[in-house]
């Protein structure tokens, strides 16, 4: 009997160690699932089925009208913004947009007499908003506060969209850079937050005079779009992040719409 009790107790403990090895995948699995989780932003998960499906809608345009980010989406837009599907996505859309230049240039629409044009928005195509937004949660928008961020000629830069807006430079094609903010209160401190950034060269800065004020980003920008086509310009490429850039009059041979999930724009 005395010798009974320990084999029974070498049994035991060989089962538990089958049953943990049996046992360790499925364990790594979970803990590869938390990590996953912990990887993007707190209470979040990627996958997230109502936050992702909402930000699908506002990129195809079906969710129109609204004015600020859900309250439960806030921390998944941030995360979206600031931890690299943004500028997946977007170096995406740049890759598109170069490869279609590319073809335009070597093809039979190539530019004989330097009027082939693509237009560019600005704010969050060329230059970031994204520090503003952050600290006001993706809220209403606000003319006032925005104008005192605007006027700091602070906003960054968006490199991929640089690298489009040089390599367009370089083929021979005219930039315009159409903005819908004020020409006169902002007109100087964009120019110079553009410059500051790289963006030079560019044909014409076209923002919004006082005969326009009020109007939609969607008039105001086919209006302006209209000018330069009857100016002769073939507008061979049109890049925006709302879709009010890029719908109306004279949008253009091709459009890219780049991501945006933090305010619409009528």
């Amino acid at each position: 009997m005395s010798n009974i009790a320990p084999k029974a107790s070498r049994a035991l403990a060989a089962w538990r160690q089958l049953v943990l090895l049996a046992l360790l995948p499925h364990l790594l699995l979970l803990l590869d699932a938390a990590a996953a989780r912990q990887c993007f932003w707190p209470g979040q998960a990627p996958e997230d089925p109502g936050c992702l499906s909402w930000r699908v809608m506002v990129e195809a345009n079906n969710a129109r009208g609204w004015r600020t980010v859900p309250a439960l989406c806030v921390g998944y837009v941030k995360g979206y913004m600031t931890r690299g599907q943004y500028l997946r996505d977007l170096a995406g859309v740049m890759e598109q947009a170069a490869d279609y230049a590319d073809q335009v240039a070597a093809g039979a629409g190539a530019d004989p007499d330097g009027l082939d044009a693509w237009v560019f928005d600005i704010d969050d195509t060329c230059l970031s908003n994204l520090p503003y937004y952050e600290t006001k949660q993706f809220g209403a928008y606000d003319p006032s506060a925005f104008k005192a961020w605007a006027s700091k000629e602070a906003c960054p830069g968006i490199p991929p969209v640089l690298g489009l807006f040089t390599a367009l430079l370089d083929k021979g094609f005219k930039v315009f850079l159409l903005s819908g903010r004020d020409e006169e209160t902002l007109g100087p401190c964009t120019a110079g937050n553009l410059e500051a950034e790289g963006f030079s060269g560019y044909e014409r800065l076209i923002m919004r005079t006082p005969e326009y004020r009020g109007q939609s980003s969607s008039v105001f920008k086919s209006a302006m779009r209209k000018q330069l086509v009857d100016e002769g310009y073939r507008i061979r490429g049109n890049v925006g992040d709302q879709w009010s850039d890029l719908q109306g009059d004279c949008a253009g041979d091709r459009v890219f719409k780049i991501p945006n999930p933090m305010y619409f724009v009528p």
